[in-house]
């Protein structure tokens, strides 16, 4: 039977050495309730301590005096692992330092060990990541000199076959953030963005007899159909009560509250843009702009489509504005299908979806190529066509559903600026001036790590572009072809005298 109690007596039952599932996704979804009550009590008493933290596909809420942030860098947490980082700006730093051991393993299989350890596999098969750098092989997941469980990732053959094997710590205790419960105990998400990994990580939990315990908004007495229960109340042990505080009709087009048309995405997507603006998350440079609009081109009515976090989000923007919105299937990995993906501190939602499933399950369909094009961004580029999406050279943001959603797309297209730090551009009349080179070049001699390899996509004869405010570069099966130089841009001064390599250039032919 379920308690209901407070977040300060909720979080006594986590104890020192707990493994800690997060049901979140990045900086949706977190029991920030449950989170400052951690830190309360650590700061009190010094427990508990020596925790791990599972997440699938990251937290953080870019505020590191808020959520789990809090804890981690007051040393709280001995070891993380997680897909994403970008959202925990004082953690993702705080990696190099080896205060803690951290593990970067792709969302797809994450999400999937989580539902396969909770049926009674001992953990999940797949041939995702093969030569990638979570291969033991070539890099592994570990992320600092102190990260030595090689249990999480091993190289197996099968049938003669290699395949990966990952393998979680089960859950001592589940955190997660719903929105209400009903008298006996049932949870549901009404109000939530997307359910993430909620039911697979309760029954995972629930078999390792740990305990559940979950922050909601509100009781609910009135009745409900049992379809509309995402977590049953024979898996729940503890219930947090916060109202919230924030009720704002543009966050009711995410969670579903208000139906949004696809003649009225481009309103309300700007009318989330303004929120983020407001608390100081704004992404509306010329340089994002210029690729979103080239890599709106590249979409075609019928599409389903996985759009990515940062410069690639412009794409959706100006999709919207063409008015060809209405003939393509948006999605994002959280599990929403059908409507806009929402960009800033709210990615991993969709505003209008037409559908919302299980992690799981999205990337069950983004693994059988079920996705006809994918926008994703790049921190660097290789002569090769490597992508690197996870490490920059000072922090690690982690690679999230990246792996997955470019392995088994047959058109994928990478919106990525030619250099970094500094790069300033204008246009006018069409016509784009490099005004200011940035001091860090992201087109290199070799990726810093393998998110992404060129050499497999051009083995499974995918489709790929690299757009960038400049040009755009294709891969071919000889190496990098540049295949669009654009107004304005002077070819040899502005493009091939500033690469590290020689390219294929089709540009005139």
């Amino acid at each position: 039977m379920f308690r209901i109690l407070d977040a300060v007596e909720a979080v006594k039952l986590i104890g020192d050495n707990a493994v800690i599932g997060l049901n979140s996704f990045a900086a949706i979804g977190n029991p920030e309730k449950l989170h400052d009550a951690i830190t309360k009590r650590f700061r009190e008493t010094g427990h508990p301590k020596n925790l791990t933290i599972i997440s699938s596909s990251g937290f953080g809420l870019l505020d590191p005096d808020r959520g789990a942030e809090q804890y981690i860098r007051e040393g709280a947490v001995g070891k993380i692992i997680a897909s994403h980082y970008g959202t925990m700006p004082i953690v993702r730093k705080l990696v190099l330092q080896d205060l803690f051991e951290a593990y970067n393993v792709p969302l797809g299989p994450m999400s999937h060990a989580i539902r396969a350890q909770a049926g009674g596999h001992d953990a999940y098969y797949t041939k995702l990541g093969l030569g990638l750098f979570v291969d033991p092989r070539v890099e592994g997941p570990a992320l600092n000199s102190i990260s030595h469980d090689d249990s999480l990732v091993r190289l197996v053959e099968i049938e003669g076959e290699e395949y990966l094997r990952y393998r979680l710590p089960a859950p001592d205790v589940a955190l997660i953030k719903a929105t209400s419960v009903d008298a006996n105990g049932n949870v549901s998400f009404e109000n939530e963005y997307c359910s993430i990994d909620a039911l697979s990580l309760a029954q995972l939990t629930h078999r390792n007899h740990g305990k559940v315990i979950v922050q909601v908004d509100r009781l609910r007495s009135d009745f409900r159909r049992p379809r509309d229960v995402m977590i049953p109340a024979a898996l729940v042990d503890a219930v947090v009560v916060y109202p919230q505080d924030e009720n704002n009709e543009v966050f009711g087009t995410l969670s579903g509250d208000i139906h949004v048309p696809s003649t009225h995405m481009e309103y309300w997507y700007s009318r989330l843009e303004e929120e983020n603006a407001k608390v100081g998350y704004e992404r509306d440079d010329l340089v994002s702009s210029i690729i979103g609009r080239r890599a709106a081109d590249e979409l075609r009515p019928g599409d389903i489509v996985n759009i990515g976090i940062g410069i690639p989000e412009k794409a959706a923007k100006f999709a919207a504005e063409k008015g060809i919105l209405r003939e393509l299937t948006l999605t994002v990995e959280s599990g929403g299908m059908g409507g806009l993906p929402a960009g800033g501190r709210q990615f991993g939602a969709m505003i209008g979806a037409g559908s919302i499933s299980d992690m799981s399950m999205q990337f069950d369909f983004y693994d059988g190529g079920g996705l006809d094009r994918c926008f994703m961004g790049a921190l660097e580029m290789d002569r090769f066509g490597n992508v690197n999406a996870h490490r920059s050279a000072d922090y690690y943001a982690g690679v999230g559903g990246f792996c997955n959603i470019t392995a088994a797309t047959k058109n994928v297209i990478f919106c990525m600026a030619f250099s970094a730090r500094g790069l300033t551009v204008s246009q006018e009349d069409g016509k784009v001036r490099i005004e200011k080179e940035g001091s860090i070049p992201k087109i290199v001699e070799n990726v810093r790590g393998i998110s992404f390899s060129g050499q497999k996509a051009v083995e499974n004869g995918q489709n790929v572009l690299y757009i960038t405010e400049r040009c755009v570069f294709a891969l071919r099966p000889e190496g990098l072809a540049l295949v669009e130089v654009y107004p304005g841009i002077d070819k040899q001064k502005d493009i091939l005298d500033k690469l590290p390599f020689e390219v294929i250039d089709e540009v005139g032919r």
